[in-house]
C-alpha cells in the first residue's frame, strides 16, 4: 500500500502565493491617486473593450491586474454584493470598504481551499462627499485588505513604480499634473507611454451622484500625447 502524498501546510501556502505573485507581475500595471478633483485610476491597457477600470456604485470604482477573466467575475460579484445590499438597506450604506472586505472574502476562500489562487489583485476606491476621506482598499490575491493613503500601485513592476511615483506625487496636484505624475511613473525611464496604451477613469469629487467617468478621446490626448502616425 502506497503511502498518501503529503505537502506542509507552510509550503502549500507558499507555493501558492509564489504562483500568484507570478501570474500578477506578468500583466501590466495600474496606479490610482487622489487629486484635488478627486481619485484618478490610470492602467497600461491597449484594449478597448476588456476594461481593468470600471464602476462598482455611485462613487465607488473597481480597478484590477492579472488574468482578465478572474478579476471581471470578481467585478460583476461587486456589482451584485453592492445593488442588493442598496436595495436591500439604503445606497448610503454601501461602501468601499464592505466591498473589499467582500472580495476579501472571496479571494481568501479560495487562496486557502482551492487547488490554484486567483492570479489577481484588485482596487476598490471610493471619492469621499462633504469634506470626507476618500479611500484606496488594495486587495490582494490572498485575501488581505490593504487601506492605502494617497496612492496605490498593483501588477508588474509595483515596487518600482511606486518609488517613482512617490518622487512625482502630490496631493494637490490637479487632474493633469496627476495623469503626468502616473504616466511617468508607470514607463519609468526608458520607455513612452502615449494615450493608445492607457485607460483612464476618475472619480469626481464634485459629482451629484454617479461619479464615475472615463477619460478618453480627445481629452486624453489633451492631457497625453498619442502615439506619431506614420
Amino acid at each position: 500500500m502506497s503511502m498518501p502524498f503529503y505537502v506542509a501546510p507552510e509550503q502549500m501556502m507558499k507555493d501558492r502565493a509564489d504562483f500568484a505573485r507570478k501570474g500578477i507581475a506578468r500583466g501590466r500595471s495600474l496606479v490610482a491617486v487622489t487629486y484635488v478633483g478627486g481619485i484618478l485610476i490610470c492602467a497600461e491597457n491597449t484594449s478597448n473593450n476588456l476594461h481593468k477600470v470600471s464602476e462598482i456604485y455611485d462613487r465607488i470604482a473597481f480597478a484590477g491586474v492579472g488574468r482578465y477573466n478572474e478579476f471581471d467575475s470578481l467585478r460583476v460579484a461587486g456589482i451584485r454584493s453592492a445593488d442588493l445590499k442598496g436595495y436591500s438597506y439604503s445606497r448610503e450604506d454601501v461602501d468601499a470598504r464592505g466591498i473589499a472586505n467582500f472580495y476579501g472574502q472571496v479571494l481568501n476562500n479560495i487562496f486557502t481551499h482551492e487547488l490554484k489562487p486567483m492570479e489577481v489583485e484588485i482596487l476598490v476606491a471610493e471619492v469621499g462627499t462633504n469634506g470626507g476621506p476618500d479611500a484606496l482598499y488594495h486587495v490582494l490575491y490572498d485575501g488581505s485588505v490593504l487601506d492605502e493613503i494617497g496612492f496605490s500601485v498593483m501588477g508588474g513592476d509595483a515596487d518600482a513604480i511606486a518609488e517613482r511615483l512617490k518622487e512625482q506625487y502630490t496631493t494637490d496636484a490637479d487632474l493633469g499634473a496627476a495623469l503626468q505624475a502616473c504616466v511617468s511613473a508607470l514607463a519609468g525611464p526608458e520607455r513612452t507611454i502615449t494615450a493608445d496604451e492607457l485607460e483612464v477613469a476618475v472619480l469626481e469629487r464634485t459629482a451629484e451622484r454617479r461619479a464615475f467617468r472615463r477619460i478618453e478621446g480627445a481629452e486624453l490626448e489633451g492631457l497625453v500625447p498619442s502615439a506619431p502616425t506614420a
